[in-house]
């Protein structure tokens, strides 16, 4: 929402020690704001190959190499790398939707850092400046940075999709994700991303090998459960950046131009009810309305359950009646 200001970490509750970060941290995380080559290089190739992966995909399924097992490893690897974006990068480390224990805390880390879109403490930081300048000056990925015009928007969106991941100029993680760098579980997570992007390739492939006891099944899985599972997440995570702020509808008051799009709803697991989201960053639930499936909220609520998650900010009645837009 623009002009909010950065939400309030979910860690503030709890005394946390402080952690000088030395140079060779410094450099890993904040440096001089920008992006070093290699790091431009390997996210061209995390882009590239996995697209491809998801081109080819189709006349692979029709001809060899798809079984039962390779949809499972897929869907089970989509939802645990999904809802670790969704529930933790993003409506809990950026915006303190709920408070989670200690295991919870770090298992939402290592989850969303398996769907290969960058280390938490910078996705974190990108995504809290991306509020407080939404679709403005200053906005990291807004569809309409280059104008209103039909050529512009198309331009827009492609950078709002992917381009803007390009951006030599990193954002400030001192001064959007503070908290993070100060939390230890947080920080050895955050450093351990390479290895945990090895992880996420690798594992689908190991379960395909020994669930088929086969050399054929670890292949399959690798391009279903690894290649195709993160390209699929990539552009669905990007859409919301794009897609969910250059149409859609506006149920709620906000002030920039989020939509809610409904066809995305179920593969972001809930994150394209971004209208409600803007107007209300902080709620737990983005779907509030009948009919609106919000698969993270209703996953949020089953670790609330297991007294795992608490104090979870869930809609309030009359706050959203305060938001609503004239029918």
């Amino acid at each position: 929402m623009q002009g909010a200001p950065v939400t309030a970490s979910p860690l503030a509750d709890r005394p946390t020690a402080s952690v000088d970060l030395d140079l060779e941290a410094e450099r890993a995380f904040h440096g001089d704001d920008h992006k070093r080559t290699w790091e431009q290089v390997a996210l061209a190739l995390f882009i590239a190959v996995p697209f491809l992966a998801l081109i080819v995909a189709v006349p692979v399924a029709w001809g060899w190499g798809l079984g039962w097992s390779d949809v499972v490893i897929a869907l089970v690897m989509y939802f645990i790398s999904g809802f670790g974006i969704t529930g933790g990068f993003h409506r809990y480390f950026t915006h303190g939707a709920f408070k989670a224990k200690r295991g919870l805390r770090v298992g939402l880390a290592v989850a969303g850092s398996l769907a290969v879109e960058g280390p938490v403490i910078r996705w974190v930081a990108d995504h809290r400046r991306h509020h407080k300048f939404s679709d403005k000056d200053g906005d990291p990925h807004s569809p309409w940075r280059y104008g209103e015009t039909f050529p512009a928007l198309m331009k827009g969106l492609f950078f709002a999709h992917m381009g803007w991941l390009f951006d030599v100029e990193q954002t400030n993680q001192r001064q959007y994700a503070p908290d993070l760098l100060k939390d230890k579980d947080i920080l050895r997570v955050s450093r351990a991303f390479p290895y945990l992007v090895l992880a996420s390739l690798l594992v689908p492939a190991l379960l395909g090998g020994l669930l088929t006891w086969s050399w054929q099944g670890a292949v399959t899985a690798f391009f279903w459960g690894s290649l195709v599972r993160i390209a699929a997440l990539h552009h669905v995570t990007w859409s919301i950046n794009s897609i969910c702020h250059a149409i859609g509808e506006h149920e709620f008051k906000s002030r920039d131009r989020s939509g809610n799009v409904w066809w995305l709803a179920i593969p972001s697991l809930g994150e394209s009810w971004h209208n409600l989201h803007h107007a209300d960053p902080t709620c737990a639930r983005h779907g509030v309305n009948r009919g609106q499936i919000d698969i993270t909220a209703r996953t949020i609520w089953l670790f609330e359950k297991l007294h795992w998650a608490y104090d979870v900010r869930w809609p309030v009645s009359a706050r959203l009646d305060a938001k609503r837009t004239a029918a």
